[in-house]
């Protein structure tokens, strides 16, 4: 009995925990300091970077605005639409940048 009860222990310690809650806001900052640096690039710049549609169209626009909070928004936007892009899409954006 005792050992089935420590079978069931390393079974659920052997299982890769989820990112916490910590990392996964640093994680989401560090997207939408990318993002802050495509908003920087000219129209030229921003053609020759691999972007979706929805979110070249989203730094586009964030570009365009001008008040504060907005702009804000508008960036924590484009970290959501950066979150839902593979690791392979992010890094081809970080080297062309």
């Amino acid at each position: 009995m005792y050992d089935d009860a420590f079978d069931s222990n390393l079974d659920e310690s052997d299982t890769p925990r989820p990112p916490s809650k910590s990392q996964r806001k640093r994680e989401a900052t560090a997207l939408q300091d990318l993002g802050e640096q495509l908003i920087k690039l000219t129209a030229t710049q921003l053609n020759r970077i691999p972007l979706p549609e929805d979110l070249l169209a989203a730094v586009r626009l964030a570009q365009s605005i001008s008040q504060r909070g907005g702009r804000k928004r508008q960036l924590q936007y484009i970290g959501k639409l950066m979150r839902q892009l593979d690791d392979v899409e992010i890094e081809a954006i970080r080297t062309q940048l």
